[in-house]
């Protein structure tokens, strides 16, 4: 029977209860107390690990004291990890290094735990899998003295922590994790204002975690985002052990959105200027963006695009699409792909496999849309590429309207060096394109919505060419020009074949294809980071 979670926390420090009888002429019973240790022997005293205080029971010898971390961590697959192996027809022996406690996952360098005594107690990823051998620490708690608390560490002795295991061909996490911007560190993680996104300990301060490791409350430098700012070790109520759910539509709640949601609008006398910052969500749920007077949308496309029903997952069912390659003549297993790099049409070679790459054509033979395809949006890998180059050619169009940047400096220069309309407004009305001041003008406007959905132009700009909305990009994009060209009369007009995307937008559009609603959800407002 499974311990109850009281009686978890007291067990190590509950006398056991030993009646010894005695049969002769006169039964004589004595009670007799004696202090039961709050852990088990270890199989493997060399190493110090101390594993399960309970196998049947997965029962954690830390779990003892630490019965909240006990209590949501052996509803985890990591609670369960060796049975998987025992169920898997394909499971070879040095599997099990990876599905029991060993040196695995934490500082220990020589064989231990399973690889040296396989005993039932060091089944499954424990507790001391990522936080190393509990003896010292326990026995030191048994004597009142603490002498050693074995933080788990976030970068770990090399591959060590979660990459010891989540890496290779069957499991490459760390491997394409490495290839991601999550990994980039840089000296913005220290910044108090930037750490929330660029730096690993800011980002689980901001989400007011209770997590605790080795390099907390140092000076180091730490990757945007290591394996634990995203998943709980612990576990959660959340799929694969995620810290907050990345398909609610919930901006505050949303796993991805906690960074990828922050400048959405202008605001006045900003330092920023009329730069958008980490403006994904706000694109994709529809929010982002100067909205002109008389703004008009479809609804139905502009929160929608891809954050439809078919897309649950909103970011993660893009960016962390999965897929597993194998040979087509002999249906072995080549490769496994887990979406780790983080991108939604990652670059492949030849045989398919995720290259690391970014600058690769926007092809269905050089990239894989696959996420794409399985949805059911798109009909195959060719339509997904397709449709991605026209969406990134309308708005480059309606961008170079607004702003064509000629010399490639990303600073918006007087006409004739730039060319559009603000390099015009520029030029006769310098004063109305003026992030600095008090007022958000009409100009500014633009440039913060050129600046969003434009292409290079900027460096937090949304950036994916008008895949995450493509719709709210165009109407954005074409009724800022077409407001403009009210206020200033020496604003030439737009080329003919832009005009009539420009008065679709200024007239509105059908509601969903064939008159049918995209999506039925109704809009949040978002909160405006800085």
């Amino acid at each position: 029977m499974r311990t109850t979670l009281l009686s978890q926390k007291l067990l190590p420090f509950a006398a056991a209860l030993l009646v010894a009888v005695t049969f002769s002429s006169c039964t004589d019973e004595t009670i007799v107390y004696r202090d039961r240790a709050p852990f088990n022997p270890p199989p493997d005293a060399a190493s110090g690990f101390l594993g399960y205080y309970d196998a049947t029971a997965r029962q954690t010898t830390c779990g003892n004291c630490h019965a909240e971390k006990q209590a949501t961590w052996v509803e985890t697959k990591h609670a369960n990890a060796a049975h998987t192996l025992d169920i898997n027809d394909h499971a070879q022996d040095f599997c099990y290094s990876c599905h029991t406690v060993t040196s695995n996952g934490n500082p220990a360098t020589a064989p231990a735990g399973w690889d040296v005594v396989k005993d039932s107690v060091y089944r499954d990823v424990q507790c001391e899998s990522c936080h190393g051998p509990g003896l010292e620490h326990i026995e030191g708690v048994g004597q009142g003295n603490i002498t050693l608390r074995p933080l788990a560490s976030v970068q770990g002795v090399g591959r060590a922590v979660c990459g010891d295991c989540h890496s290779g061909d069957h499991h490459p996490f760390l491997d394409q994790w490495e290839l991601s911007r999550h990994a980039i560190a840089n000296s913005r993680g220290n910044n108090s204002s930037c750490a929330p996104c660029h730096g690993s300990r800011g980002r689980l301060a901001a989400w007011d975690t209770d997590a605790n490791y080795v390099e907390l409350g140092t000076s180091d430098i730490l990757p945007v985002a290591t394996c634990a700012v995203c998943h709980d070790p612990h576990g959660s109520t959340n799929e694969h052990m995620l810290r907050r759910s990345p398909g609610t539509t919930d901006p505050e709640q949303n796993l991805c959105m906690g960074c990828h949601l922050r400048r959405v609008e202008p605001g006045p006398s900003s330092s920023r200027g009329n730069q958008p910052h980490g403006v994904q969500g706000g694109v994709l749920l529809g929010y982002a963006g100067w909205r002109p007077p008389g703004f008009v949308y479809d609804t139905a496309r502009i929160y929608g695009s891809h954050a439809t029903e078919a897309n649950p997952n909103l970011c993660a069912g893009c960016h962390v699409y999965r897929f597993t390659a194998t040979d087509q003549a002999t249906g072995d297993f080549e490769f496994e792909s887990v979406g780790h790099q983080f991108q939604a049409t990652p670059c492949v070679d030849a045989n398919g496999a995720p290259t690391g790459e970014r600058d690769c054509e926007y092809t269905a033979e050089a990239r894989n849309w696959g996420a794409c395809v399985a949805s059911g949006c798109h009909n195959s890998e060719a339509v997904a590429a397709n449709a991605w180059v026209s969406s990134k050619a309308s708005l480059e169009a309606l961008a170079d309207v607004l702003w064509n940047d000629l010399n490639h400096n990303e600073d918006i220069d007087p006409f004739p060096t730039d060319g559009g309309m603000l390099p015009r407004i520029l030029l006769n009305a310098p004063g109305d394109l003026n992030p600095r001041d008090e007022t958000i003008s009409a100009a500014d406007g633009a440039e913060f919505n050129v600046r969003t959905c434009g292409v290079g132009l900027e460096e937090h700009e949304d950036g994916s060419y008008g895949a995450h909305n493509k719709f709210l990009c165009q109407a954005l994009l074409a009724q800022s020009a077409t407001y403009l060209r009210t206020i200033y009369g020496f604003l030439p007009a737009p080329p003919a074949e832009l005009q009539s995307v420009m008065d679709m937008w200024a007239t509105g559009v059908p509601t969903g294809e064939k008159g049918q609603p995209i999506i039925k959800r109704e809009p949040r407002p978002v909160l405006n980071h800085e």
